[in-house]
């Protein structure tokens, strides 16, 4: 339809109004309008931080951490072979007891298998933990173990959307994404959201980092970190036709043109984001190598690390983090095996302390890396995969899904060190004490980041979405 006959049809419309009616329609908008700006406050989010969903905003409460690294371990992690000793499978090994009969494992046929790795106790907490985690034992008076997780399916995919995006279908905001909308970053040059893994993207990829119906600044950008160059971290980052000073007169010119818009338009949140989004890219060709560049540090801060790609991975994670990042997301991948903790399937003995030793490290310089650099305190570290394994076997030296009990911990951001929260039974089958669901994990997060999860929610699609959905409890006892 061309212009003059969407005019014509207009007058047509306002002719057939009465002067009652047009008041009528009038007040009426004003009114949403009124009541769409006190909903946003109310969730938390004003009408001027939603036009730059990356500027920082205040929290519901005064938080304990300020940014969250999240260590994710896709593929599942055996509890039983890590963080939660289990004494008894040794004395009981081959045996059926009743209560995994009652829990349906899939591997219905088969007895209790012994952990092949010993345990001792670290810390003055005196925590067992197994001898493929002796840096991360080093660290246990610095963590809280939550030994009753539990989630809703023992399927790779559906679980890794839970732990990740609080729902079994890729169709809603990541953790990192809920995070950024409700708190901003703090650097504007950088990303508020990075989510990184070595060679392998994890299953169900962009997914586990992406902002499904939230402003696209609040999706976490990737970065593959087996090319470890500065100029290889991110794509289309530099641009080789241009100068920087050509660039600069060329954001410029654009901005401009897009503010004339944007003023006709009388503000429009997204336009305004996307002018907002346009000059961070260009501030990035700066900035991302420069945080990515490794050489910087000294040399005893690289040798604290190692040199596995994970271990790389997570002093990048503390300079992200020390740079403003409010999230990072490091997935543990090896060979290129996009859920590198199912190898457990196979051979638990080879696959389980293979990764260990590629992680294990890594993880403990992290911890120890912050707390010489007093960031500790307020950077929180979730540590932990999907769901974990069975306490049974699974061919001769492997153990399949069980998402009935497993193991998740975390360390720094207000949390108790050297505490241990909940209990599986007597063979780390499931949980059967202070249960946490994914759901209780995702509200505690944003407790500590000073955020209510009943309150940080989102409109769209005719209702009020949330990371937590309709569930989810505050752990209130990790908290320190």
């Amino acid at each position: 339809m061309r212009f003059h006959d969407h005019e014509t049809a207009f007058r047509q419309a306002a002719a057939r109004l009465s002067k009652r009616d047009f008041l009528m329609r009038l007040g009426s908008g004003i009114g949403a309008i009124g009541l769409a700006g006190v909903m946003d406050q109310a969730r938390g989010r004003s009408i001027v931080s939603a036009a730059s969903p990356l500027s920082p905003s205040p929290p519901h409460f005064a938080p304990r951490a300020k940014r969250v690294i999240q260590l994710f371990m896709p593929g599942g992690p055996s509890q039983v072979d890590t963080f939660d000793y289990k004494p008894l499978l040794a004395k009981h090994a081959g045996e059926r007891p009743a209560l995994v009969d009652r829990k349906s494992l899939r591997n219905t046929k088969n007895g209790l298998m012994p952990s092949p790795f010993a345990f001792k106790p670290y810390g003055q907490s005196g925590k067992w933990v197994s001898d493929i985690f002796p840096h991360v034992g080093e660290c246990v008076d610095d963590i809280s173990f939550i030994h009753s997780m539990h989630t809703d399916i023992p399927e790779h995919a559906g679980a890794m959307m839970m732990m990740n995006v609080g729902a079994l279908q890729p169709n809603r905001p990541s953790l990192g994404s809920w995070l950024v909308y409700g708190l901003g970053t703090e650097n504007q040059n950088l990303p508020g959201f990075v989510a990184m893994s070595p060679r392998a993207q994890p299953r169900c990829t962009l997914a586990n980092w992406g902002n499904a119906f939230l402003p696209g600044a609040c999706a976490g950008s990737y970065v593959n970190i087996a090319a470890m160059t500065p100029e290889a971290v991110m794509h289309n980052l530099q641009n080789t036709h241009l100068t920087p000073t050509a660039q600069r007169e060329q954001i410029d010119l654009l901005r401009q043109l897009n503010q004339t818009h944007l003023e006709r338009r009388q503000y429009d949140h997204e336009l305004e984001a996307g002018i907002a989004a346009m000059e961070m890219a260009f501030r990035m060709q700066a900035s991302v190598p420069d945080v990515f560049d490794l050489s910087r540090e000294s040399p005893a801060t690289l040798a604290l690390y190692g040199d596995t790609e994970f271990a790389k991975g997570c002093l990048l994670a503390r300079r992200l983090v020390e740079q403003g990042v409010r999230v990072v997301q490091l997935s543990l991948s090896i060979d290129d095996y996009d859920i590198a903790w199912d190898t457990g399937h196979e051979n638990i003995v080879d696959g389980h302390a293979r990764l260990a030793q590629a992680c294990d490290r890594g993880i403990g310089a992290l911890i120890k890396d912050l707390k010489e650099r007093g960031l500790f305190e307020d950077t929180l570290i979730v540590w932990g995969g999907e769901f974990g394994r069975a306490p049974t076997s699974e061919g001769a030296k492997g153990r399949d899904h069980n998402h009935y009990g497993y193991t998740t911990w975390l360390a720094g951001g207000g949390v108790k060190g050297g505490y241990s929260h909940g209990a599986t039974d007597e063979f780390g089958c499931s949980a059967v004490e202070d249960r946490v669901h994914v759901h209780d994990l995702h509200a505690t997060i944003l407790h500590l980041m000073g955020l209510n999860h009943e309150q940080l929610t989102y409109r769209y699609s005719g209702r009020d979405y949330r990371l937590t959905d309709v569930s989810g409890h505050v752990v209130h006892n990790v908290i320190a």
